[in-house]
């Protein structure tokens, strides 16, 4: 059939072209211990799995906090890429990026990693090896995703909240207009390596930050887990590495479960229960002037969430109290004061409750908040009652403070 292009009455008459197309995507989760240890083939292996010739460039971003407690890294990177020239080479210097949630913060940042991915001819057959924690990694994916329209990432996270959550999902992200994770993409990358061995050199708080995260999936997703969590806590805050090595790996594999079966990998509707806790939690981050960590700051919403729940009617008393005093013995603060001030006034830009706002606009225009109906079994609802917030909030102030001072663990020299 010819089409007459003058007569453009006719194309009203033209049936639509429908187009339906899948992709699939598969990537490993893999551990491993001294990941740049030239005795370790395992970052060779996974490049040299693509199937194609090489040697391929190679650009590594490695966060600069992890540059004060591990000085060799830079040298060992090299030494490496050298070991196994046949497989990978390092295209330019390592780019040393600021760590935590300034890396998201700053425009500068992305624009350098950028850059330099043009300067050193990177392509999309050539890897970006993003080493760091979370928020650092969620620049990177964001720049290795934009430039080109996606050089393959992957991430070497060396935080427990990056191995066992942010850094084995499919989102990258930087902060901009004074919210959370405003500019992103969902790109999942080439392969993680959670190498255990970084874990050893972080401070108390970020160890155990990251738990906050396996707290969250445990509470809405295994029962067996949080009971796990709850009976290790003390192994856990003396910074037993078997115990930390278990939690990481069941948030990992819950984590990426929930990305292949749930059924909406891509977010494309309202459902988010792997941020349960988290409307609160982003809000307080940027309230604190992000004094208090991500994971810190999501055991705080964790913790309003379950309270709200009990109050709802949904969660049991006891099991309310089994969940706040797991938090308080792996240590974490319960209440700040961000919390409650300005809460009555909504609009005002430091009231807590303007962060259901802004988590409703990031969801797609519906609030849909994960609460519990117990232990391992979360329940969606798209409507709060402000009222009953605000005595949650009460309530989680006076239960902490009836809680100080915290139980200390006594750790073994």
């Amino acid at each position: 059939m010819v089409v007459d292009i003058r007569q453009k009455t006719t194309f009203n008459n033209l049936q639509p072209i429908q187009q339906t197309f899948t992709v699939t995507f598969n990537y490993g989760v893999h551990f491993t211990t001294g990941v740049f240890d030239i005795r370790n083939s395992l970052l060779a292996q996974v490049i040299a799995g693509d199937g194609e010739a090489g040697p391929k460039k190679v650009l590594a971003v490695v966060d600069s906090g992890l540059l004060q407690s591990r000085r060799p890294l830079l040298k060992q990177i090299a030494a490496y890429c050298d070991r196994y020239s046949d497989t990978l080479k390092l295209a330019a210097d390592p780019i040393i990026v600021r760590g935590g949630e300034e890396a998201k913060n700053d425009p500068d940042e992305l624009s350098k990693i950028q850059q330099i991915i043009d300067e050193a001819g990177i392509c999309r057959h050539s890897y970006i090896l993003g080493i760091g924690g979370g928020a650092m990694l969620d620049l990177v994916g964001y720049a290795a995703a934009t430039a080109h329209r996606g050089i393959r990432l992957i991430r070497i996270p060396t935080t427990v909240l990056a191995q066992n959550d942010s850094g084995v999902g499919v989102k990258n992200g930087i902060n901009a207009f004074g919210k959370k994770n405003f500019l992103g993409t969902f790109a999942p990358p080439y392969a993680v390596l959670n190498d255990f061995t970084f874990l050893t050199s972080l401070d108390d708080r970020d160890w155990r930050s990251g738990i906050a995260e396996a707290i969250k999936v445990a509470l809405i997703k295994d029962a067996d887990f949080f009971e796990y969590i709850r009976t290790h806590a003390h192994a856990l805050v003396c910074r037993d590495l078997n115990s930390m090595q278990t939690v990481v790996y069941r948030c990992a594999q819950l984590h990426m479960d929930h990305i292949a079966h749930n059924g909406d990998p891509f977010e494309k509707g309202s459902s988010r229960p792997l941020d349960f806790g988290h409307w609160a939690a982003h809000k307080l981050e940027q309230l604190t002037n992000y004094r208090l960590r991500h994971g810190e700051a999501v055991a705080i919403g964790i913790a309003l969430d379950a309270t709200y729940s009990y109050l709802v009617g949904l969660l049991s008393r006891l099991e309310w109290r089994r969940i706040l005093n797991t938090l308080l013995s792996l240590g974490f603060t319960l209440y700040v004061p961000e919390l409650s001030e300005q809460m009555i006034e909504l609009e005002h830009p430091r009231c807590l409750f303007r962060g259901l706002t802004e988590f409703r606009e990031h969801l797609g225009g519906e609030l849909t908040l994960t609460l519990l109906q117990r232990i391992g079994k979360g329940v969606e609802v798209h409507e709060v009652d402000i009222s009953l917030f605000r005595q949650a909030i009460w309530l989680l102030s006076e239960f902490y403070d009836s809680s100080l001072p915290a139980t200390g663990w006594q750790c073994a020299m």
